[in-house]
C-alpha cells in the first residue's frame, strides 16, 4: 500500500469508527434500560469486546514482545475504555445520544489538540498554530450548533 492508500484506508476506517461511536452509544444505553442495569450492560460489552478482539488477535497475530511488555501506563488506557463504556452506557439515555456524544467530541478535541501540541504520550507533536485553533474553534461552534435544540 502506499503512503496515500494507507492514509485513505486509515482515515475511511477513522470515518467508520466515529459513525459507529453514536450508535454504540444508542445500543448500549438501550441494552441497559432491557436488562435494567447499565454497569451489568458495560460488562456484557466487555466480554464480548474482549471475544471479539482476542479472535482477531488469533488471526492477525500474538503480541511480538509480550503480554506486559510496555511501560505500565500504557495500560491505562483501559481504565479509559471502562470509564467511557460506563459513562456513554449510563448518560446517553439520560441526556440523549446527542448531546452525550457532544461533550465526548468536545473532550476529544480539546485533548487531541493538548497531546499534539506537547507530543505527549510519544505522540507526534503537531504545534498549535493560528490556523489549526481556528479550525478546532470551528469545530467546536459546529458541534455545538448540529447539537442545539431549534
Amino acid at each position: 500500500m502506499t503512503s496515500s492508500s494507507t492514509n485513505l484506508f486509515l482515515s475511511a476506517l477513522m470515518f467508520a469508527t466515529g459513525v459507529g461511536i453514536p450508535i454504540m452509544a444508542a445500543l448500549n444505553g438501550k441494552l441497559g434500560g432491557q436488562i435494567g442495569s447499565p454497569w451489568a450492560a458495560s460488562f456484557i460489552l466487555f466480554l464480548l469486546g474482549a471475544a471479539i478482539a482476542g479472535l482477531v488477535m488469533m488471526f492477525a497475530g500474538l503480541p511480538q514482545h509480550g503480554w506486559f511488555a510496555a511501560s505500565p501506563i500504557y495500560y491505562g488506557g483501559a481504565v479509559l475504555v471502562a470509564f467511557y463504556l460506563l459513562s456513554i452506557t449510563y448518560s446517553a439515555p439520560r441526556i440523549g445520544v446527542a448531546n452525550a456524544i457532544f461533550f465526548v467530541l468536545v473532550g476529544q478535541i480539546v485533548m487531541a489538540a493538548l497531546i499534539d501540541q506537547f507530543g505527549l504520550f510519544g505522540a507526534m507533536k503537531s504545534p498549535l498554530n493560528a490556523t489549526r485553533v481556528f479550525g478546532i474553534a470551528l469545530m467546536l461552534a459546529g458541534t455545538y450548533f448540529a447539537r442545539r435544540v431549534a
